[in-house]
């Protein structure tokens, strides 16, 4: 069974104090404490309060965030949750599907799972600042969008991640080596978004298409701590080298 201590919760701009109030209380029958607000309403509101019920120390231990990049920057691993599609979105995981992701980190890997606002979820911007990305499957009958409210989503989640089922090992994965914080990696790909703009790869119209392929792969190649500390060296070394590059433009 995983671990839920090594699992933080963030929400990207809640609007309702009462459905941060009813995240903590979900929280709480789980055993996660790390309670992430990027740009949130009043945490304190009384409707937060009342709705946390039990939990209402989780309100004022949360950490609050101007920014998401900020919020996931010392985690191996974030999920976005959505129910949107696309190709700038990357691949989409059904929930059931995570956990076996999630059963072949090393051991001191920290997981966040991210949340998007009651309204309109996440935006594809966002989405793609994370890993990955997860939906949970819904009939959508009676007129439903197929959306759920932010606690559900919560609660889901995080059932689906207390189940304890049996995988197959992927021996070729090294359990060993620490994975780097998403920050590492944020600053790789400003490197190498930099690079690709230099040397006119990318569309300037759709930058991030080429961002979002990247990361993807970066997120199933998974590389250890020395293996992207190379890759930015290597990526540093172009940059310098290409000064100046008179290389025609894309777009």
């Amino acid at each position: 069974m995983i671990d839920l201590s090594k699992f933080a919760i963030v929400l990207v701009a809640p609007r309702q104090p009462g459905n941060i109030g009813a995240v903590c209380r979900a929280m709480a029958n789980f055993g996660v404490t790390d309670l992430r607000l990027v740009n949130p309403c009043d945490r304190f509101h009384p409707e937060a309060v009342k709705f946390a019920v039990d939990a209402k120390l989780l309100l004022g231990q949360a950490s609050l965030h101007e920014t998401l990049s900020d919020a996931l920057a010392d985690l191996t691993m974030s999920i976005a949750l959505t129910r949107r599609c696309g190709r700038l979105r990357g691949e989409l995981y059904p929930i059931a599907e995570v956990q076996p992701l999630i059963t072949t980190l090393p051991e001191q890997s920290r997981i966040g799972l991210v949340f998007g606002r009651e309204d309109c979820g996440l935006s594809t911007e966002e989405v793609a600042q994370c890993s990955h990305a997860a939906t949970i499957p819904t009939s959508g009958v009676l007129g439903s969008t197929g959306s759920l409210n932010l606690a559900q989503a919560v609660v889901v989640t995080l059932y689906e991640m207390s189940c304890e089922r049996t995988y197959e090992k992927h021996e070729c994965f090294d359990s060993v080596e620490p994975l780097p914080p998403q920050n590492d990696t944020d600053a790789l790909m400003s490197q190498v978004d930099q690079l690709v703009d230099l040397v006119g790869y990318t569309n300037p119209s759709r930058p991030e298409v080429f961002s979002g392929m990247l990361r993807s792969l970066l997120a199933k190649a998974r590389p250890n701590v020395k293996e992207l500390n190379m890759l930015r060296g290597v990526v540093e070394q172009l940059s310098k080298s290409v000064q100046g590059w008179p290389g025609r433009r894309r777009g």
